[in-house]
């Protein structure tokens, strides 16, 4: 079993939904896009905490949901968007069906409300952010720096709350997200040329990635083994363009 089964879930609650053939279609066109995201990260966390497996499909779905609404709200924004037709039309009534999608699973999956209230205050932040990162046209450490604590950091301390609420790793949850989110976010932008980071002088770009290295670093001593496979491929990243 692996992030596949989190994948089959979503496209089995897609079926079931209102939907007609056309707009199902164009949902599972946004799901695909999403598949290079948080399926297999989801599931290893979900397992790890021990969730049922029932719990664990259901709440990693509304991950992936929740996820791939915000990867179809930046590919919009940046013109990337090559899945929907005419997106910028089709695209916001796609990223609202997903949201919504997100929301009705979570309450299949037993999430309490104060769990989904905290999550959705961390996905508001974040998007807040991704407005601000539109707004930015000069990139420095400080602005790098917020723009990864909350695009990446509160999304994924978002994901982690939700996986692993009423589970023993509930009470990590918040930082482990904030650190990986922030690490992987500095190792993807270093490895695609991202003005975010390659636009900063050289002593502030390697201030931010020494920031995340030892967020990662730190990380790796929790022992969490879906942590540390996340971690196998963001670390050298990091490493290499210290």
């Amino acid at each position: 079993m692996s992030g596949g089964a989190i994948f089959q879930q979503a496209l089995r609650v897609v079926g079931r939904s209102a939907l007609g053939h056309l707009e199902q279609a164009d949902v599972i066109r946004a799901l695909e896009a999403g598949r290079s995201g948080p399926l297999a990260f989801a599931y290893a966390a979900g397992a790890e905490a021990g969730l049922a497996r029932d719990a664990l499909l259901a709440r990693g779905a509304a991950v992936f949901f929740s996820f791939c609404a915000a990867n179809l709200a930046d590919d919009i924004a940046d013109g990337e968007c090559t899945y929907l037709e005419r997106p910028t039309r089709t695209g916001p009534a796609v990223q609202f069906i997903l949201q919504n999608l997100a929301f009705a699973t979570l309450a299949r999956g037993a999430v309490p409300s104060d769990a989904v209230a905290r999550a959705a205050a961390d996905l508001v932040a974040a998007a807040g952010a991704q407005l601000a990162e539109m707004r930015t046209t000069v990139w420095t450490e400080a602005a790098t720096r917020e723009v990864a604590e909350a695009i990446a950091g509160l999304q994924y301390a978002a994901y982690l709350r939700i996986l692993w609420v009423g589970t023993p790793l509930e009470p990590s949850a918040a930082r482990a997200g904030r650190g990986l989110g922030i690490a992987a976010h500095v190792a993807r932008d270093l490895a695609t040329g991202d003005p975010r980071i390659h636009g900063l002088a050289p002593e502030e770009r390697r201030a931010v990635t020494l920031w995340a290295r030892d967020l990662a670093i730190s990380l790796a001593k929790e022992s969490l083994r879906c942590i540390d496979a996340a971690l196998r491929t963001i670390v050298p990243t990091l490493e290499a363009a210290l």
